[in-house]
């Protein structure tokens, strides 16, 4: 049973770190532009399926570098072209993403088909733990997201552009009176968030099945990450999404995934009820 846990422990950390990339996307855009933005599991699944493509054709490498640049200037341009003249209207907002929602997953289902596909793992190497084998890929799906978070750390606080991100987070009207383009610091935190979704899609194509409904579970799994963590706070988005990880992870050795995320959903009850704000949000 040790060693059960052990794993259960290794898996719900990894798959922590690929949540944390899209959840700290939707806190990013959340925190910023005050958009909930519905559609931001499908950058996710949009990632997932480039990442199957590349794999089948190119090299599945290349999808790390292609699909967030990809996926982040089709989030540019939809927040440019689409979301901008609604902004300041969060109803409508989220009806809107809503629709890009379903506009994006209809799309995949017509365009690829609903049978769900499996990605090879790129690095097909197995280690010995306890006596299960398990994937190295995975540790290296650990360093990557690792180093991502920790590139976005220093845009986000040792950068002008991030400390103009935090500032118009902070107080927009203000930001605005000191000079800061409002709109443009807007238009690149959405392509950011929705470029780490995209890249989350590419790590985590290899682990699961790459399926035209993916994104729906990304954003439920998102939702309860931000809000435990405390909606608009970062580093609480990221130690949400370890907490919740790992939750999953020991519980899915006792039961199924399905008994897990019912239990991430009950701490999201617990936590709204004891603390409204979030675990690390505002009011620590």
């Amino acid at each position: 049973m040790f060693e059960q846990l052990v794993v259960g422990m290794l898996n719900g950390f990894v798959w922590g770190m690929i949540a944390a990339l899209i959840a700290i996307g939707l806190t990013l855009v959340f925190g910023v532009l005050r958009i909930v933005n519905a559609a931001h599991g499908e950058f996710y699944l949009l990632g997932a399926l480039i990442a199957w493509l590349f794999s089948l054709k190119f090299n599945f490498w290349a999808a790390l570098f292609v699909a967030p640049l990809i996926v982040g200037f089709a989030g540019i341009a939809i927040e440019r072209g689409i979301l901008r003249p609604i902004e300041d209207n969060p109803i409508i907002t989220l009806i809107v993403t809503l629709g890009l929602m379903l506009i994006i997953q209809q799309s995949a289902l017509i365009i690829f088909g609903g049978a769900p596909q499996r990605v090879k793992l790129p690095i097909p190497d197995l280690i010995q733990i306890f006596g299960y084998t398990y994937p190295v890929y995975r540790f290296v799906v650990t360093i990557i997201a690792g180093i991502v978070l920790i590139l976005l750390w220093i845009f986000l606080y040792k950068t002008n552009l991030g400390m103009l991100a935090r500032a118009s987070q902070a107080d927009r009207e203000l930001a605005m009176m000191m000079g800061v383009d409002v709109n443009y610091v807007y238009m690149i935190t959405f392509g950011i968030g929705a470029a780490l979704a995209a890249l989350a899609g590419v790590l985590a194509a290899p682990i699961v099945t790459v399926f035209f409904l993916m994104g729906i579970d990304a954003l439920i799994l998102s939702f309860i990450i931000t809000i435990v963590g405390g909606l608009g706070s970062v580093k609480g988005t990221f130690l949400a999404a370890i907490l919740i990880g790992e939750v999953e992870g020991i519980v899915s050795v006792f039961a199924s995934p399905i008994i897990a995320r019912v239990v991430s959903l009950l701490i999201l009850c617990v936590v709204l009820v004891i603390k409204p704000t979030g675990m690390w949000g505002e009011g620590d």
